[in-house]
């Protein structure tokens, strides 16, 4: 293993718990601009509809993935500019 690579590990940790904190916030926003004035549903929440449920978890993966991957790509992208070498 690189040692680039190895000692990208803990900035991509740090910055993997900073993209599930931004990627949790920006969702809530996203539910409450359709409408929403509840808190996403569970998967068992027995109140909620299988339309409801499958809508929000499936917005709420495309938000995470997407917040991981522009996050993890900005950190890479430092790492480059700061030492030369791609962590990846």
């Amino acid at each position: 293993m690189k040692a680039s690579k190895v000692a990208y590990k803990p900035v991509g940790l740090a910055l993997g718990a900073l993209s599930g904190v931004l990627a949790g916030g920006l969702f809530k926003q996203v539910w409450k601009k359709l409408g929403h004035d509840e808190d996403a549903p569970d998967a068992t929440d027995e109140d909620r509809s299988w339309q409801e449920v499958l809508l929000a978890a499936t917005l709420q993966g495309a938000i995470f993935a997407g917040v991981k991957a522009a996050v993890d790509r900005a950190g890479a992208a430092g790492t480059r500019r700061l030492t030369g070498t791609w962590p990846g």
